[in-house]
């Protein structure tokens, strides 16, 4: 029926009992499926992972700007890693940097939810925000 019709044979189900087959165009169908797919990804958003650095000791000014490049991340939905670099003496007050990272993520829950608490690595402490869906 197939080669009569100029189709293909497709077999959809070769495992069942019995097997399920099904005349089509499988050029076509193939053709339809790669359409679909690339209509897919092209409408995906891939999530970037930003980094912004914050210091212990840093001055409230810097802190403002530093937040509000965070805000724009989260707004352009980007997942935002949120760093404290302790440099010398200053890892023996690692609740300093803690605190810090707590008031950002504080101050932008409204745009973010705290993927990962702040923990230390090595000689600096980490926070992900990811953005609100």
């Amino acid at each position: 029926m197939a080669a009569d019709a100029g189709l293909d044979l497709v077999a959809v189900a070769p495992n069942a009992k019995p097997p399920v087959c099904r005349i089509m165009d499988y050029g076509k169908y193939r053709y339809e499926m790669q359409k679909k797919e690339k209509e897919a990804r092209k409408n995906q958003k891939i999530v970037e992972l930003k980094e912004v650095r914050f210091s212990a000791t840093i001055e409230e000014h810097d802190y403002k700007t530093k937040l509000r490049k965070v805000e724009k991340f989260l707004k352009n939905e980007d997942k935002v890693k949120c760093s404290v670099r302790f440099r010398g003496r200053e890892i023996t007050h690692a609740d300093i940097g803690r605190k810090v990272l707590e008031r950002v993520a504080k101050e932008v829950e409204e745009y973010a939810v705290v993927e990962r608490r702040p923990k230390l690595e090595g000689r600096s402490m980490i926070m992900i925000l990811a953005p609100k869906s």
